[in-house]
């Protein structure tokens, strides 16, 4: 039987999508796109539902009353109706779009935050949080006062639930991690870090930047407070975020932006703010991306999640063999079942940055850095490290020329 056929998906069948894959660089080299963590590509499918909107159906939201507001408008609120069934969200009215997980972030630190958090109070994070969920925490806490706690972590990148434990107290107003670590790939065990917060009187917000487009999102399941990801890391355009909260919390939290669009009503010296979701969209909303985003989580629908995640996998346990193979080579992170398709490494001698601009050389996009993730790489005690990181439009072979080009890498450094 043709290995290929044992496969959950067939990623040359969907790369056909993708025209921005089929890209040659450097005298005439093909793309190799392994840089998914920071944003994925666009299928045509996406890229022809933004310039059908604006060609045909393009005019502000909600407020015009003419057939072409009436158009737009549908699509916009259609695209939230597909958010609030992706993430299995009860109503509608609690998915909030934005500009991207960092601002879906900032508001509830904003909104929720000054509104609740007093001096003497707590916000637990993890040290393996992207800098989006450490510095909007750290503003607050300049604000109030408040003292943040961080949860530490094994070697090889797993919570150590059980200082969790130790953290939690009645002073703990909110717990906010990462369901996946952008460095590391550790899938964290959210329900459980919610059961245990929850406990304690504490509520949680999820960043699922990471892991949104890589396997199912159940608000309900996670029985989280606030969820918040990008669209751009899930095939839609830049520019568009979401954020989902409980009903009860979202209704009794202040706007955090003033405006149009998110009032009821405004006097010279007053205004009543409008009902959700417009009371947190102030101002012209991110119409076309949002309608985009709507686009891409029918195409991710389509390909599956569970399909997405277990060849994902797959991809995953090729880098780890075909890495270890090279020689020299360090990988962070937890065991293979515990992580997802992120694969970020060292080489013995050679700075990741070299590393990625070696890379490159030969095609391939990887990203290198501290991945904003400071406090994270100074606890595995590195300054940088190279990711890779994988989609369902990436191939074994790529992953196999990953590794022929790490080895490359290291005899080019080896003669210097």
């Amino acid at each position: 039987m043709n290995a290929l056929a044992t496969l959950p998906l067939d990623p040359q069948t969907l790369r056909a999508d993708f025209p921005i894959l089929a890209t040659t660089i450097h005298d005439n080299v093909p793309l190799v796109y392994l840089d998914n963590a920071a944003t994925t590509q666009r299928p045509r499918q996406v890229i022809q539902t933004i310039v059908d909107t604006y060609e045909r159906r393009y005019a502000n939201v909600h407020r015009g009353i003419h057939w072409l507001s009436d158009q737009s408008t549908d699509l916009f609120e259609e695209a939230r109706e597909g958010v609030r069934a992706f993430i299995n969200a009860p109503a509608r009215e609690e998915v909030i779009f934005t500009h991207g997980t960092t601002e879906s972030i900032n508001l509830v630190a904003r909104s929720w935050g000054d509104a609740n958090v007093r001096a003497g109070d707590e916000i637990v994070l993890t040290v393996m949080e992207h800098h989006s969920n450490l510095v909007p925490w750290q503003q607050l806490a300049a604000r109030t006062g408040c003292t943040l706690r961080h949860i530490p972590i094994t070697d090889d990148g797993e919570l150590i639930l059980d200082e969790f434990d130790k953290l939690l107290s009645p002073r703990t107003r909110l717990v906010a991690l990462a369901s996946v670590s952008n460095v590391l790939g550790t899938i964290n065990p959210v329900e459980e870090i919610v059961r245990r917060a929850h406990s304690a009187g504490a509520l949680v917000l999820v960043d699922a930047a990471q892991s949104a487009a890589h396997m199912p999102t159940d608000v309900q399941r996670w029985n989280a407070d606030f969820v918040a990801f990008s669209g751009h890391k899930m095939l839609a355009p830049s520019g568009v975020g979401v954020l989902w909260g409980r009903r009860e919390l979202l209704d009794a939290m202040p706007p955090f932006l003033g405006g149009g669009s998110m009032i009821r009503r405004v006097k010279v010296d007053s205004f009543e703010p409008a009902d959700l979701p417009a009371k947190f969209e102030a101002g012209t909303p991110p119409i076309v991306p949002a309608i985009g985003l709507g686009a891409a989580i029918d195409y991710i629908n389509a390909v599956g999640l569970a399909n997405i995640h277990a060849y994902e996998d797959v991809l995953t346990r090729r880098a780890h063999t075909v890495l270890a193979e090279v020689g020299g080579v360090r990988i962070v992170g937890p065991a293979l079942e515990k992580k997802a398709g992120i694969v970020s490494f060292t080489v013995e001698g050679v700075h990741a940055h070299d590393v990625a601009q070696l890379l490159d050389r030969q095609g391939i996009a990887v990203r290198a850095g501290h991945h904003c993730t400071m406090p994270l790489h100074k606890r595995l005690g590195i300054t940088a490290t190279a990711r890779a990181s994988f989609y369902f439009y990436n191939t074994l072979d790529e992953i196999n020329l990953l590794g022929r080009a790490l080895a490359d890498a290291k005899h080019v450094f080896r003669r210097r």
